[in-house]
């Protein structure tokens, strides 16, 4: 008699995993790795399936956060970025130190992360690459699993797109409303709102060359709450994103300084259903 073996069965992924805004990021905290996932937007560390850090061009790094208020002497992150490999050795290297108190340096280690976090994990036109590291993290500082850091980005990009639907001010450079004709966009109201203080400090900065990532290291802000601002003050009238110049046909090739500056690509917008993807999303996320 001839035995027939029966395959096993394919694994099934929950829901959760299959809508999940980054799948190979989940696969790596599934099996635990440590590592490095470079993406368009940004970088995430992880540390046994851990996010530890995070990074992207759009976002201010821990030096700046740490500085910018006089939670520490830049000279003092100086010497420490100077002895150290990387921003998180640096800031241990602090804290060893006795420079920077411990609740200070987790505080702003966490915005760093979440905010840079936010930008790393958005829509991608390319795929990403991990680096394997298979050194043990014994460092003091917390990490969060990518389950939270999920979370935390998705409800961001819901917030943002309610404040104002169009993200091209997200990462293009910034003009006051009145500058000059405006391009067609969603319509604003015609009574403009009055400027908080907040975003009276961002609005004073937007000179038609600085980015929202510009003005949030100027003031030392993280680059999501920078966001905020912007998409207001967009929403009221006051500010709307530089519109790219229009190519003269037959004309020669720009040359520095009138080349467009070296800005990151930008952040696709989020369409109606990238919004229902994004609750049924949430949904699976809280109900682990």
């Amino acid at each position: 008699m001839t035995m027939v073996r029966t395959p096993p069965p394919l694994p099934v992924r929950d829901k959760a995993a299959a809508h999940a805004l980054s799948p190979m990021l989940n696969r790596l905290a599934e099996e635990r790795a440590t590592g490095v996932l470079v993406r368009e937007h940004g970088t995430l560390h992880l540390a046994e399936g851990r996010v530890v850090h995070a990074e992207s061009p759009l976002a201010p790094g821990l030096d700046v956060l740490l500085t910018a208020h006089g939670t520490l002497a830049t000279a003092a992150w100086q010497r420490a970025a100077a002895a150290a490999e990387g921003p998180l050795r640096a800031a241990e290297l602090l804290l060893e130190s006795g420079l920077l108190p411990a609740g200070a340096l987790e505080l702003c280690h966490l915005d760093a992360l979440y905010d840079a976090g936010y930008f790393a994990l958005a829509p991608s036109s390319t795929p990403g690459r991990f680096h394997y590291d298979g050194a043990p993290r014994t460092g003091p500082l917390p990490s969060v699993p990518v389950v939270a850091l999920e979370r935390e980005t998705l409800r961001r990009r819901l917030q943002l797109h309610r404040l104002w639907p169009d993200p091209a001010a997200d990462t293009a450079p910034l003009i006051r409303a009145d500058a000059g004709p405006a391009p067609a966009a969603p319509a604003r109201p015609a009574r403009r709102a009055p400027v908080a203080p907040r975003q009276r400090a961002v609005l004073d900065r937007v000179d038609g060359t600085r980015t929202a990532a510009d003005i949030a290291r100027e003031l030392g802000r993280q680059a999501f709450h920078t966001l905020v601002d912007v998409r207001r003050l967009a929403a009221a009238g006051h500010l709307r994103p530089l519109a790219p110049a229009v190519p003269v046909p037959g004309a020669p090739p720009p040359t520095a300084p009138e080349q467009a500056r070296n800005l990151p690509p930008p952040l696709p917008p989020v369409t109606d259903p990238d919004i229902a993807l994004l609750k049924r999303l949430r949904d699976a996320l809280e109900a682990l």
